[in-house]
């Protein structure tokens, strides 16, 4: 099976369609699918349901998406850092479903995992808890949280061989394993590709078998979110 495919457009194509719900990796603009990301906002597809830590910035990452209506709802941690974000939620353009950061990571490696839900400690007493079962283990309250799985997947890696397998390159990790795993259908960019059996397996930190395509990005543009420095002496 070849899964390596000669852009981001064709290795979506016949795959994304209206009303999906999109696991997308990164954690702010580190380790996001910049090409994939853009691939999808020109398919035209909408009325996406998007989980993903964050949505971009204005014009960059998911805010392409943003930018174009093709969001109906985003399942977030943060989003702090896109103001037509703002402007949707605040005018009730686009749905929310806010959600703690580690309760989030739990939820799609729980979902990928098979396990359809589980219970925390973290959001108890708060918004976070209300409508949810709330259970008593050892003399303290939990919540319980259902896991999320996507139709489809798109994750940023550093390097892959042909059979899928994934190395991720330090905090450009983050959130990309958890959503390649709970996507039924994973797409994967990365910068390198080598043959397989290359890799030494105790590098692979995903292995193939969750990766259904994967596209070759050599040169993406990674920008900085937020860039502060001194001033000059």
């Amino acid at each position: 099976m070849n899964k390596v495919y000669a852009s981001a457009a064709e290795a979506l194509a016949g795959v994304v369609r209206d009303g999906q719900t999109i696991a997308v990796g990164g954690f702010g603009l580190c380790g996001i699918p910049e090409a994939l990301i853009a691939a999808l906002r020109d398919t035209g597809v909408k009325q996406l349901t998007c989980i993903s830590n964050n949505a971009g910035v204005d014009g960059f990452g998911l805010g392409q998406l943003l930018a174009t209506r093709q969001i109906k709802k985003m399942i977030s941690s943060y989003v702090g850092e896109n103001k037509e974000f703002e402007r949707q939620y605040l005018a009730g353009e686009l749905e929310l479903e806010f959600t703690p950061q580690g309760t989030l990571a739990e939820k799609l490696r729980a979902g990928g995992s098979g396990i359809p839900a589980f219970f925390t400690k973290t959001g108890v007493g708060t918004i976070v808890a209300d409508g949810k079962e709330i259970r008593e283990f050892d003399g303290e309250k939990y919540v319980m949280e259902r896991s999320l799985t996507a139709d489809v997947a798109l994750v940023k890696a550093w390097k892959a061989d042909k059979a899928g397998n994934l190395v991720f390159r330090r905090t450009a990790r983050n959130f990309n394993p958890m959503c390649a795993m709970a996507g039924k259908f994973t797409v994967a960019e990365v910068e390198q590709i080598v043959e397989t059996g290359e890799l030494d397996p105790d590098e692979i930190h995903l292995a193939g078998i969750f990766v259904k395509r994967l596209v070759l990005n050599t040169t993406p543009e990674k920008r900085i979110e937020q860039r502060t420095v001194r001033a000059a002496k």
